[in-house]
């Protein structure tokens, strides 16, 4: 199968990507492993990336939706995969039903993880990085057994500045300006489906594969 997985930030979609893609046999591909295949490769349209990046400016659709070409060409992705990332917008996702369709194929399905705002933000902002060691915890979900310290190495805990309400609020804004459009462009080519996104890891990731086989994956 061929498929694309969308939702908002804090949705879960990259351990719902790795889940389902290993339940499918299928690669998962995310744009953030793309990006960083090429720019440690050396590739031109790694190189070119990375000047956008290092400027800090946004790398242009055209260099993403090339390096997307070249890694659905890999032999892997040849009777399917999971986009986890990409396409972020609609002139993205046109150009990705394009080069599909130049190369004799389509997208099967498109899963939403659907999660509200509120239960959003509750879940990135409850999050605490150690300074130490990296580790993630989360204040409700995964509390260390003393607050502020870091179960693993004793190190200190802190919010991220992605974390931070204000900062996820912005993030959300960003999803339903650029984002959440690709809802109606795929609902109108009957290949959206809805993911409830709450509740325990397994439970959505049951849900996702109910929804697939009921689709014919």
């Amino acid at each position: 199968m061929r498929l694309v997985l969308v939702g908002p930030p804090g949705a879960g979609k990259g351990t719902q990507a790795e889940f389902i893609a290993s339940t499918l046999s299928v690669p998962k591909i995310s744009t953030g492993d793309i990006f960083r295949a090429n720019v440690s490769q050396g590739t031109p349209l790694g190189l070119e990336a990375k000047r956008y990046m290092d400027s800090g400016g946004l790398v242009p659709d055209e260099v993403t939706i090339n390096m997307v070409r070249d890694r659905l060409a890999e032999p892997d992705a040849a009777d399917g995969f999971l986009l986890d990332g990409f396409p972020r917008t609609v002139p993205q996702a046109t150009a990705l039903d394009k080069m599909l369709a130049d190369a004799g194929a389509a997208l099967d399905l498109v899963l939403e993880l659907v999660v509200d705002n509120d239960e959003v933000i509750r879940r990135l902002s409850g999050r605490r990085t150690c300074h130490n060691c990296g580790k993630i915890w989360h204040v409700e979900f995964d509390p260390p057994t003393k607050e502020g310290v870091c179960d693993r190495c004793n190190g200190s805990l802190y919010q991220r500045d992605d974390d931070k309400p204000e900062t996820i609020a912005e993030r959300l804004r960003v999803y339903e300006r650029d984002t959440a459009p690709l809802a109606d462009y795929y609902g109108a080519q009957n290949k959206l489906v809805g993911i409830d996104a709450t509740g325990p890891v397994e439970d959505v990731t049951a849900r996702a594969i109910d929804a697939l086989r009921s689709y014919g994956g």
